[in-house]
């Protein structure tokens, strides 16, 4: 064929191509300011690989109309970098450019993992293990090696990640609240401060008390008085896989166990679960006073004494209250 011939052919190819490719970049160019197809806000898992790849996922979940309008908007805003994979959030009608700049330049969708205070390391590996946004196997932690927090992560992050992150947290606060304790603590080292703080997380969920109540235990450890703390012994009864909210019986209290403090005396060998920031500081920092005793008050709080005898008043009321049977005005200790 002559070449004239080929360029007759070829021509008439040429042209009907920059007709489709020009419509195609008309049509692309004038919907780049157009709001999108996407009804409401969206998170979409964006795959690895080039604008078809992207394309077809955006359209596939309504965030854009034509994967093609999507590849030539790409190919002619190349310039302003490359698109990401991850999980991105468009908002309700996002235009073409919105999701351009957001391939571009957002950080993916953070989700958040909130570890709450008291919960045993049995009971945190639960908590990763329901997280079905986070991967790979499933740590159990060290018993009160973990600080109770909120933490984001990415979806795709492993378990092990996010536990190692809130492991390095607790090492920090643990290390910060020993440096700064107060003078005269009859505790021996950091492990050990842990170790109370894990007792009072579990005793009381009132911000103010927590200082009284690490008091209590830190005098009784000054008298070698055992600790007798009810929580101690839950996590004695439960094996140490939670905290037992059950009521104790007497069985449980004369269970031998080195958790059982109405047996051993001093501390457990371990904390019996992760406390928050506010039990370390409160066991760091108890109050002055020479308190030994306290009861439930029935409001949720405690009522502190000095001594068995005001203990034993305190205890007859709080079973009072349990029965439901009217209350009596609390009789002054004897001085």
């Amino acid at each position: 064929m002559a070449r004239g011939s080929l360029l007759a052919v070829a021509l008439p190819v040429v042209l009907v191509l920059s007709v489709v490719i020009g419509g195609i970049y008309r049509i692309a160019t004038t919907r780049y300011e157009l709001d999108g197809p996407l009804m409401a806000p969206a998170s979409v898992v964006v795959p690895r690989g080039g604008p078809a790849q992207i394309g077809e996922a955006l359209a596939a979940a309504g965030v854009i109309r034509d994967e093609r309008e999507f590849r030539v908007a790409a190919l002619v805003t190349r310039n302003d970098g490359p698109l990401h994979a991850g999980e991105f959030a468009f908002p309700a009608g996002a235009k073409l450019r919105d999701v351009l700049a957001i391939l571009r330049t957002a950080h993916p969708v953070q989700h958040r993992l909130t570890i709450p205070e008291g919960l045993t390391a049995a009971q945190i590996a639960q908590l990763l293990q329901r997280t079905d946004v986070l991967t790979g196997e499933t740590p159990i932690p060290n018993e009160g090696g973990v600080l109770p927090n909120t933490y984001s992560y990415e979806r795709g992050a492993t378990r092990d990640s996010v536990l190692a992150r809130a492991a390095a947290a607790m090492d920090k606060a643990l290390a910060e609240e020993w440096a700064g304790r107060a003078p005269g603590l009859p505790l021996a080292s950091a492990q050990q401060l842990l170790t109370l703080a894990s007792i009072v997380e579990r005793e009381t969920s009132h911000a103010a008390e927590r200082p009284h109540v690490a008091a209590v235990y830190i005098n009784r450890l000054r008298l070698g008085m055992k600790l007798q703390a009810d929580p101690t012994v839950a996590y004695a009864v439960s094996g140490g896989t939670d905290t037992n909210d059950r009521g104790l019986t007497r069985a449980d209290l004369d269970r031998d166990n080195p958790y059982n403090t109405y047996r051993v005396t001093g501390l457990p060998p371990g904390p019996i679960d992760s406390p928050g920031v506010a039990a370390l500081h409160a066991s760091a920092h108890p109050i002055v006073s020479d308190d030994l005793y306290f009861v439930a008050d029935g409001t949720g709080g405690h009522v502190f004494a000095r001594t068995n005898e005001e203990h034993d008043r305190n205890v007859v009321r709080w079973r009072t209250i349990q029965r439901g049977e009217p209350r009596r005005p609390p009789v002054p200790p004897n001085r």
